[in-house]
């Protein structure tokens, strides 16, 4: 790979993964100066099985010694208490299924971090993100990134060229400040290249798996770590008829669409996957937080889960103001595919969505991401759906 001409100082977040070891040691090989930086946002129950973060920071040190670069350990638990977990408490308690991945990336990845960064001198900081920033100058033309300020023009977030990898979904809060200051390098790569690059290099944690628990806190039983923190009030868990069939544990430990963990035994027959009939699965369709009541219907395409509108809120739009009315496109998930809709109307910070088909599990709390092509525009945290 040939070394660029213009040497930038740049920080890598290295959580122990391979995509971020791999980012860093791509920058490296660039002739960048690079700097490591691994957070440390929980501390909660540090001696847990589960929590992680030991071991992530002894990978993150050994994947910095050897591509050659320093790494700092940077304590941001209580930034991330304050600004992302008590309102994923907040959310859960009312009803609401948050996702902390993305107030986490808004508020710690890409702020606290990217503040610590610039104090120590950053040109840019650097994140093992499957996405990609793109720079268009006031003229129109493309922009060097590496060279780029925040007020040269005008920057967007793409989506990952890995279809499988791409997260750009929980990156759409961020701003075009923070754009400007940011580089996605496996954003560019497939995830099989990533890992091959690990390999051929040598780098200690080429095979350790990918993460999937809730960003920073780790992979553990969800319903356990809720219990710690919210109060169970039990209630009757109603069918669409209205006849109570079970006792929930508590609302907050719900979430729309879920099909496992409901206590509803006996009646899953086999090959009753998705249609109706007595032996059909169940799934959570709505919770009524005024009863306590939950509401559970059979098979996976039956008329609650399905939702041909939404209404969300908190907007933030990554170009700095909402787009016009328009067809679009949108995920209300992470792991969905776009799904054509239309921008119906804009007002202030929320909007609203009509959909082409109808989509199943529309859940508050959640957020619908909108892309116009590879381009994600931004979004806003549901608030309702409708048939």
């Amino acid at each position: 790979m040939n070394k660029t001409s213009i040497r930038r100082r740049i920080v890598v977040g290295l959580s122990g993964g391979v995509d971020s070891a791999v980012t860093a040691w791509l920058l490296k090989q660039q002739g960048h100066e690079v700097v490591g930086i691994f957070m440390k946002n929980w501390e909660d129950d540090d001696d847990d099985a589960y929590c992680s973060s030991r071991q992530d920071f002894l990978d993150a040190a050994a994947v910095a010694d050897v591509i050659g670069i320093e790494i700092e350990h940077v304590n941001f638990a209580a930034d991330y208490k304050d600004r992302v977990f008590a309102d994923f408490l907040r959310e859960y308690s009312a009803g609401r299924t948050p996702n902390p991945d993305i107030l986490c990336n808004a508020e710690i990845k890409f702020k606290a971090f990217l503040d610590h960064a610039i104090r120590l001198g950053a040109d840019k900081i650097a994140t093992g993100h499957y996405a990609r920033v793109r720079g268009v100058s006031r003229a129109g033309d493309p922009l060097d990134l590496l060279q780029a300020q925040g007020d040269d023009g005008q920057f967007e977030l793409l989506k990952g060229l890995d279809p499988a990898k791409d997260q750009s979904y929980f990156l759409h809060r961020l701003n075009q400040a923070q754009l400007a200051r940011t580089l996605f390098p496996v954003g560019e790569l497939l995830k099989t290249e990533v890992r091959r690059i690990a390999l051929e290099i040598g780098l200690p944690n080429a095979k350790k798996k990918d993460s999937t628990g809730i960003c920073f806190i780790g992979e553990r039983p969800f319903r356990d770590f809720l219990n710690r923190y919210l109060a169970k009030e039990p209630g009757p868990i109603k069918n669409d008829k209205g006849q109570t069939i079970a006792e929930h544990v508590g609302l907050s430990f719900y979430t729309l669409g879920q099909r496992q963990g409901l206590g509803i035994g006996g009646l899953k027959a086999k090959g009753a996957q998705r249609g109706g009939g007595d032996h059909a699965p169940w799934f959570v369709a709505r919770k009524d937080m005024a009863t306590n009541t939950l509401w559970v219907v059979q098979g996976h395409d039956h008329p609650w889960l399905l939702s041909q509108q939404l209404a969300a809120g908190q907007a933030s739009w990554v170009a700095g103001a909402a787009p016009a009315p328009q067809a679009l496109a949108a995920k209300t998930r992470y792991r969905q595919a776009d799904a054509p809709c239309t921008l119906a109307t804009v007002l202030g910070e929320d909007f609203a969505l009509d959909f082409a088909q109808a989509q199943w599990a529309v859940t508050p709390g959640q957020s619908a991401v909108l892309y116009n092509g590879d381009v994600c525009l931004g979004g806003g945290i549901i608030t309702a759906s409708s048939p």
